[in-house]
Order: structure tokens, then sequence, then C-alpha cells
């Protein structure tokens, strides 16, 4: 016997169905109403943008130590601006 069959014999109400993934993924209203992109994904996007900006500017000052001050004093080069 089916168990929808059963509950409605016994008087039961009828079990509630599971809500989809897609329901509840993201319920920000999006941008525009077309456009797949909500709200939420926006902000996320601008924080991890000006997360990795700020990455990058320590990987460019890192690399800029090395070619400067790192590489000469381990004898690797010498700077253009020294002979």
């Amino acid at each position: 016997m089916g168990e929808a069959r059963r509950r409605a014999e016994e008087g039961l109400l009828p079990r509630k169905t599971k809500i989809k993934k897609k329901e509840r993924v993201d319920s920000s209203p999006r941008i525009i109403e077309w456009l797949p992109v909500t709200q939420k994904q926006r902000d996320q996007f601008f924080e991890t943008s000006i997360k990795a900006g700020w990455v990058g500017i320590g990987v460019l000052v890192v690399i800029w130590v090395v070619v400067r001050f790192i590489g000469p004093a381990a004898g690797w080069w010498v700077p253009a601006d020294l002979h």
C-alpha cells in the first residue's frame, strides 16, 4: 500500500514535499529581472575582487623586494642603476 493511500485512509494530512534546491540556493532579488545574477552574488563578487586586489598588491610588493634587495644581496644580479 502506498504512503499517500495509507495517510488518506487514516485521515492524516498529506506529507509535505521537500523544497527543491533551486528555491533554497539564493532568495535575494535579481539585479535585472532577465539577468540570472542576484544582489547577493553581486556583493560576493565585490568582496572577492577587493580581496584579490589586496593579494595582488601584496604579491607585487614581495616581488619588488626580491628584485630590488634580496636578489642583489644574494649576488643573483646587479641592478642597472648601480653600474
